[in-house]
């Protein structure tokens, strides 16, 4: 989960307008590269079978199991964001984004799993990341047309994020369904997310975080594609 709260220094209001366009040009691009490595990662892992390992081990261990994936994504998560936010190195800025990405593919595999053997639609997938990206370009689209500062939404992004984050764990222990309106709720809230980070990358963030944007902005896209796909596999 993001942390909305976050502090970006300087606002880039302050910074001159080639930096700040040179900033949002890699931020994107470095965007973009997640998403393919994340593909490239995801494919590597069912390709080799070690989505099966993973897929089994987390089955098997049921609540439980779903609950340690979910404490260990989360301390990766603070690690991967704490990395990739450093002034100190920027090899360590990538390799928080790099061990984000690998934490993000193996917590999809039992999600796509479900997909490729379970909706009875091979589709799913393909339908899914459209989806998710038209969503994404109309709200980045919004941000850059309308100019608008957004970061009033931090607060509110971060107590969701916990009232969230305390129903998928109740669901685990108690082992009922949260169903699809919560899925619903939950693509309203990744695409709130994707409209503070959007706002942040233009106004907030300062030129030389391009990496820590490029991470923020590539979470915020993955809970979208979640629970976007997760909708469709109900529907099938």
């Amino acid at each position: 989960m993001n942390d909305f709260s976050s502090s970006f220094g300087i606002p880039a209001i302050a910074d001159s307008s080639v930096n700040r366009a040179l900033f949002i040009r890699r931020t994107y691009l470095l965007l973009a590269f997640a998403i393919a490595a994340f593909i490239l990662v995801e494919a590597f892992l069912f390709v080799s079978g070690a989505a099966n390992l993973i897929a089994s081990a987390i089955f098997t261990g049921g609540s439980l199991g779903w609950l340690l994936v979910l404490g260990l994504f989360m301390g990766v998560s603070f690690l991967a964001n704490r990395w990739a936010t450093s002034e100190t190195s920027v090899l360590t800025q990538y390799m928080g984004l790099g061990v984000f990405i690998i934490a993000e593919a193996v917590i999809f595999v039992p999600l796509i799993m479900i997909s490729i053997y379970f909706s009875g639609d091979p589709t799913v997938l393909v339908k899914a990341g459209i989806v998710t990206l038209g969503l994404f370009l109309g709200i980045t689209a919004t941000v850059f047309i309308t100019r608008s500062d957004f970061s009033f939404l931090g607060p509110i992004l971060a107590i969701g994020g916990f009232v969230a984050l305390g129903f998928i764990a109740a669901s685990a222990i108690f082992g009922f369904s949260l169903g699809t309106l919560f899925a619903f709720v939950m693509v309203a809230f990744a695409g709130s997310a994707i409209l503070y980070e959007t706002s942040n990358v233009l106004h907030r963030f300062n030129t030389n975080q391009h990496v820590a944007a490029a991470l923020t902005l590539f979470a915020s896209v993955a809970l979208l594609f979640w629970y976007v796909l997760s909708i469709l596999n109900r529907r099938n």
